[in-house]
Order: structure tokens, then C-alpha cells, then sequence
């Protein structure tokens, strides 16, 4: 593979830079390609070194033989997952959405988008 060609590759995965209280830093991931991440206090310098480590792991996944896994923008999603619960759980979201005047299936993702 070219380098063209794995910068190409990696600007097919989703990466995100996000401030983590916990370690006082940026952390970057890119969950798709590698389980861990990189780390620093520049948001910048942070997506930058997560680019060049999505590349490298590419490279390292191509050498090794292995095919690469598909990126999230190119599989299929139907809108739809069932998620399971303790009833109780249930039965507070259900009020809850009532008392927002809202649909239980409204209140869990309007929650989804907040988390």
C-alpha cells in the first residue's frame, strides 16, 4: 500500500478528540481501527497524532495480511436496537416521557443524544 493510499484508508474512520476530566487531557480514539488512544493538551496536536496512529495501525493490519474492519459511514443501520432493561427501569422511563408529554421511544433517544 501506498501512502496515499493509507491516508486515503484512514479518512474512512470515524476519530473524535474529546476533553476527559478524569485524565486532564484531550483524548483521542478512533474505536474502529485500535482499542486504545492518544493523549495530550492540545486538541490539535491530539487529532493530528490520532491521524498518524490510524495510519500506522493500517499499515501494520495490511502487513500482517489481515483485512481491515469496514468503517461505520459504509455498514448499513436500521434505526432500530433493542435494548434491555430491568422492569422498574422501564416503568421510570415510561413515566417520565409521559410527563414530558413525550413518546418513551422520544424521551430514550432525545436521552441518547444528551449522553
Amino acid at each position: 500500500m501506498t501512502r496515499k493510499q493509507i491516508k486515503a484508508q484512514a479518512a474512512r474512520y470515524t476519530k473524535f478528540v474529546e476533553w476527559s476530566d478524569e485524565d486532564d487531557c484531550f483524548i483521542g480514539r478512533c474505536p474502529e481501527i485500535m482499542a486504545g488512544g492518544v493523549h495530550g493538551n492540545d486538541e490539535a496536536k491530539v487529532y493530528a497524532e490520532l491521524c498518524q496512529a490510524v495510519e500506522e495501525m493500517i499499515e501494520t493490519i495490511h502487513a500482517d495480511g489481515h483485512e481491515l474492519p469496514k468503517p461505520l459511514a459504509v455498514k448499513k443501520f436500521s434505526g432500530k436496537f433493542v435494548l434491555r432493561l430491568e422492569p422498574a427501569l422501564h416503568r421510570r422511563l415510561a413515566a417520565k416521557a409521559l410527563a414530558a408529554g413525550e413518546s418513551l421511544n422520544s424521551f430514550c433517544a432525545d436521552a441518547l443524544v444528551k449522553a
